[in-house]
């Protein structure tokens, strides 16, 4: 069988790597480098050369376990980082940090701003932290957040304007790349199972981890053996499907029938390729939004909280903004922190950052689009299977899930054990395995 898989993210490359050792695969890669949103950049850094993240950057077993499977698998090796979280507001005016090896350390990112310690206001903020963490749990487990917006469950339970304007509101927006009225959007079910699952509200949190040397090692390891049958800079244009098979065409002017494809892209993406959508696939592939991020990797310290107790390894900044964008999160990574590079090379990568960093200050500026979860999202994920495997296309891409690296490997492996290949670690996905026949 010859199969297309178009897109080289995690989806694309763990379908493909699968499916390879079966089937004839080509795959399909509209940028030069394979990866998606792992992304690693070689930057000279006063002459010494670093090797640094701009998308995909950290991962923790107990919530990657199939992420976990592969790099074991590969032989890919990855060292611990610290995950902590900082807001940064009105430049400076109001800073607190979360996060800490020890409770000394906790204290002191949470009062890094010492005027903290006068504020009233503040200790009734952490104190509906400490009732948001007990009660949403429990209303979760009782089935008491279905069908609502993480908004109206705030408001049903008169919870604090600052608990979602300086705690829920910031910590989503950096985890989801998004607006702060999209996060107010965020089904409350969804919300909070992630907040819980990731142990984001109990004081256990896991252990996180990076790749050495950055997330293209893991890459070249996943695809050498298809990378002979990858085509970089060539983006699908449309894709025509009929009885006896799948027609590709490219931008190259290449045009390939295959037995089926796989859209390993973002369901946006998906959508505009396929020139033959019906109704049904219009309707799942559409109900997903994105949003753009703007991302520069750079060394303007000017970017991150104004206090240097109160710098964490993800940085919300609230700051009036000196640049139009069209997602309003602005979030700046310390990557020092979180790849281990040493602390007298600065180092940072800032999203939709609220002014440009210095030109002279800048090592790059990149570009990606992140989902946007609503209601009617997470409705079009539960109806995904009734478009899978028919009219010879299948459907993956971390879209599938919560946007994350598990969630895109996931979802490819999963297609790929739909259409017969066996993954190393685990048993096949009944369900899908049901489509494909």
């Amino acid at each position: 069988m010859r199969l297309a898989v178009i897109g080289t993210g995690i989806a694309g490359n763990a379908a493909a790597w699968l499916l390879s050792k079966r089937y004839a695969v080509t795959v399909y890669e509209r940028e030069l480098q394979p990866g998606g949103h792992s992304h690693t950049v070689r930057i000279d850094y006063d002459g010494d050369p670093i090797d640094v993240d701009v998308g995909f950057i950290v991962f923790n077993e107990t919530n990657y376990p199939q992420l976990t499977s592969l790099f074991t698998h590969l032989g890919v090796k990855t060292v611990e980082t610290c995950m902590s979280f900082a807001l940064s507001a009105d430049h400076g005016r109001f800073e607190w940090r979360g996060g800490g090896e020890t409770a000394f350390q906790t204290a002191c990112g949470l009062f890094a701003q010492p005027r903290n310690l006068a504020s009233p206001s503040y200790f009734r903020m952490l104190a509906e932290v400490a009732r948001f963490n007990r009660q949403a749990v429990a209303d979760l487990r009782a089935g008491r957040l279905r069908d609502l917006t993480l908004g109206e469950y705030l408001r049903r339970e008169s919870f604090g304007p600052r608990l979602f304007a300086d705690y829920l509101g910031p910590m989503g927006a950096a985890i989801w790349s998004s607006s702060s009225d999209d996060i107010l959007s965020f089904p409350a079910e969804n919300f909070v199972a992630f907040f819980d699952n990731h142990r984001l509200l109990h004081l256990d949190r896991p252990r996180w981890r990076t790749v050495e040397g950055g997330s293209r090692r893991y890459v070249d390891k996943l695809t050498a053996s298809f990378k002979h049958n990858m085509r970089l800079g060539c983006a699908v244009t449309s894709i025509d499907r009929t009885g006896h098979g799948v027609t590709v065409r490219d931008s190259q002017g290449g045009v390939e029938t295959y037995d089926a494809v796989v859209m390993a892209c973002h369901s946006d993406q998906a959508l505009a390729a396929l020139s033959d959508a019906d109704a049904q696939e219009r309707s799942i592939l559409g109900a997903i939004r994105y949003a753009p991020n703007t991302i520069y990797l750079h060394r303007d310290r000017s970017l991150m909280p104004r206090r240097r107790q109160a710098w964490a390894s993800w940085n919300f900044l609230r700051w009036p903004r000196q640049t139009p964008a069209q997602n309003d999160v602005a979030v700046t990574y310390w990557m020092n922190r979180l790849q281990g590079i040493d602390d007298r090379k600065p180092l940072f990568v800032s999203l939709n950052p609220p002014f440009e960093p210095a030109a002279d200050l800048t090592f790059g500026k990149f570009s990606f689009a992140h989902p946007q979860y609503d209601l009617a999202a997470f409705a079009a994920q539960r109806r995904l299977p009734a478009i899978q495997g028919r009219r010879r296309t299948w459907f993956c891409g971390a879209w599938t899930g919560y946007g994350f690296h598990e969630d895109g490997l996931q979802a490819g492996i999963s297609v790929a054990e739909a259409l017969g290949s066996e993954t190393p670690w685990r048993q096949p996905d009944p369900l899908l395995a049901e489509a494909a026949e």
